[in-house]
């Protein structure tokens, strides 16, 4: 798989590519910083459209939700994807997306440009009410806001407590620290 990626700030250098994280799992991860094979980066709509008319076959949306975020992707940026027969997974949260443009783009044949589909681990709103289009659409699977969850996940978070508990004894730094300028 190739993998490409789009982040708000520029990963320009080999450095700034490489996986700072203060909390890797072991094994995981790419300290190196050798995948995505390419960066693109920005907040404005014709850095995300060049973003998005790469060939893009699967989209990840894997973002914090903040004024620059919400409802990043709408009717213009399904199009695009439409184009090359994409598919959505979005595991972030459901305001990212515009749902109704969303739903537009799959109810849309995808000779036409319509999106291949979706995976939505997340909606807008949540819960789903029992009345959205999103249920009967055959393209779309929704599932209930636990994509976060795993077999080892609550063993990471009693790590990372751990680990904090020890640099707070210590006086050091913290691990996922929440940035209130940015908001997440």
């Amino acid at each position: 798989m190739d993998v490409i990626a789009y982040t708000a700030s520029p990963r320009t250098t080999p450095e700034s590519r490489k996986d700072k994280g203060k909390y890797i799992v072991p094994g995981t991860g790419d300290p190196d910083g050798l995948i995505p094979s390419a960066w693109y980066s920005g907040l404005s709509k014709s850095s995300l459209h060049k973003f998005l008319s790469q060939g893009i076959d699967i989209l990840l949306v894997a973002v914090p939700l903040t004024a620059e975020t919400k409802h990043f992707l709408g009717a213009e940026e399904f199009a695009i994807l439409g184009k090359q027969n994409a598919f959505i997974v979005n595991i972030a949260r459901g305001a990212i997306l515009q749902q109704d443009d969303l739903i537009a783009a799959l109810k849309k044949p995808q000779e036409e440009g319509g999106l291949r589909g979706a995976a939505l681990d997340v909606t807008d709103p949540e819960p789903l009410p029992k009345e959205s289009e999103l249920w009967d659409l055959e393209n779309v699977v929704v599932t209930p806001h636990v994509s976060g969850l795993g077999m080892v996940n609550m063993d990471r978070c009693f790590q990372i407590l751990d680990q904090n508990l020890t640099k707070l004894e210590r006086g050091e730094e913290l691990l996922n620290v929440v940035d209130r300028e940015k908001g997440y």
